[in-house]
């Protein structure tokens, strides 16, 4: 595991804030710098800025368009002058614009690679000082052959490198990395100032190939083959990348449009493109699966109010209060289920807010206490988040049995008094563990009483769900306090 640059660089560079800030930038968005010059890049500063003879390596970046020169890690190594005397010697002249150090390194062993190898050292610098070094090193013996591809790529590079040197990369702002943003590889095309094509890679041209555009003449206006004219513009006055996304029937092409600036004045755009066609439809049908489930959900919790509706109307009808008692008892259930089925008909995942289900599910058991007779006063503290749909049902069901119970018998009914009392839901996470605690201000508990032997509906309910749906504990308070408390241990990731 490398060390972060923030860290590393502020315990072995002088580096501050503000130039640790840029550097970070610049290594945020330069795999695409390493693609285009098929090199390692290094990103290293002086252990000393007095005594510059040994540099820090604080970030390195292999090609993917090419071999690497060090498959193992740099980050952190320390290089010596003997190994690089090149890095010293950038860092003494403070070279600027394409003056670069550059030197042939023939055979020399450096970090545990001995390969004949090619160093370019570019001065990265930042408020007019030179801050840090870019290495770039490429083996001799195994790179890839020069051809059109790679001249304009490595032309690229260069322009890059100028920008760096002089302050004008990495941008002023943290650019947005898209995760299915356009890479080297992808496609490139490179255009004047004019918008007019100098080059476009082989896979910049299948890209729009796919898109129905065939002419591919150097000269071209880039808007001719589809490219929004608004992007370009936008890059080119805003000196900063710029994202957009063509359609043409089920075809979908990202574009990022990044200025090439020399002199202040944008002299080039590059522009990367890639065919997402695959990812949108990919996203299509997610989205389409998504509607599907919170449709699927909004059904179930209409289903389960209907089955409540027709359990209050069957209890109605019934002489029994043993009987209607039963069947108020499942029409809470059934409803407490309801709640989050209908969060969950409101939700993109399966997930719900854990406040979203308490609340309702107060409200609930409220309704059945709402009386002249009985006046109990519920509040909820704490809050966890969201919580996975698995986990909310059974805890729904487990709060309302538990709410109920503490209804039930921790405020008996004197005839002629009004039953007065509290109830309180706590809740609260404890590193992997979802802790909710169901308290209230009656009677307690009766002596000698034992979660395990009680016999009731409810607590069998709750004893079941906390066990096998939940893998979690529960346990009561015994040690004599006014009250009684509930303690559901949940595991919870």
């Amino acid at each position: 595991m490398s060390i972060p640059l923030y860290d590393l660089a502020l315990s072995s560079t002088g580096l501050n804030g503000d130039q640790l800030r840029h550097l970070q930038r610049l290594v945020g968005n330069w795999q695409l710098l390493a693609d285009l010059c098929f090199s390692d890049l290094l990103l290293v500063a002086p252990v000393d800025v007095d005594n510059p003879h040994r540099f820090m390596v604080l970030a390195h970046v292999r090609p993917t368009t090419g071999p690497t020169l060090y498959p193992a890690e740099l980050v952190g190594a320390v290089v010596q002058e003997v190994e690089r005397p090149v890095m010293t010697q950038a860092w003494q002249q403070r070279v600027s614009k394409s003056d670069f150090v550059k030197s042939l390194l023939g055979g020399e062993e450096f970090l545990g690679v001995e390969a004949q190898a090619r160093s370019n050292c570019i001065p990265v610098y930042f408020d007019g000082e030179v801050i840090a070094i870019v290495d770039m090193e490429s083996s001799l013996e195994s790179g890839r052959k020069s051809g059109e591809l790679e001249r304009h790529y490595l032309e690229v590079f260069d322009k890059f490198a100028v920008m760096i040197s002089e302050g004008s990369f990495p941008f002023d702002r943290d650019e947005i990395v898209l995760e299915e943003g356009a890479r080297v590889a992808d496609g490139v095309i490179v255009t004047n100032e004019n918008y007019e094509m100098l080059f476009a890679s082989p896979n910049a041209v299948s890209v729009f190939h796919r898109f129905g555009i065939h002419a591919f003449a150097l000269g071209t206006r880039i808007q001719e083959i589809g490219v929004d004219q608004v992007v370009l513009e936008r890059a080119r006055l805003t000196r900063l990348p710029e994202f957009a996304e063509v359609e043409q029937g089920e075809v979908s092409i990202l574009i990022q449009a990044i200025p090439l600036i020399s002199n202040a004045e944008v002299v080039n755009l590059l522009v990367l493109v890639r065919d997402v066609s695959d990812l949108r439809r990919r996203d299509r049908m997610l989205l389409s699966k998504d509607a599907m489930i919170r449709e699927i959900h909004h059904r179930v919790k209409n289903n389960l109010q209907t089955i409540a509706a027709l359990l209050r109307l069957q209890g109605r009808r019934l002489e029994s209060a043993e009987a209607r008692e039963a069947i108020e008892e499942a029409q809470r259930r059934v409803r407490s289920i309801a709640i989050v089925h209908e969060t969950l008909s409101r939700e993109t995942s399966d997930t719900v807010e854990f406040m979203e289900i308490i609340q309702p599910l107060v409200g609930v058991v409220q309704e059945t206490v709402s009386s002249a007779e009985q006046q109990l006063e519920f509040s909820v503290e704490g809050d966890v988040g969201v919580i996975p749909g698995a986990v909310a049902t059974p805890l729904a069901v487990i709060l309302n049995e538990l709410m109920q119970n503490a209804v039930d018998h921790a405020f008996p009914y004197v005839d002629g008094e009004v039953s007065q009392g509290k109830i309180l839901i706590s809740i609260d996470r404890i590193g992997g563990i979802l802790e909710v605690r169901v308290s209230d201000s009656g009677v307690g508990f009766p002596p000698g009483f034992v979660m395990a032997d009680s016999e009731g509906m409810g607590l069998s309910i709750v004893r079941t769900l906390i066990g096998s749906e939940l893998g979690g504990s529960i346990e009561i308070n015994d040690s004599g306090v006014p009250g009684a408390e509930v303690t559901l241990r949940i595991p919870f990731n």
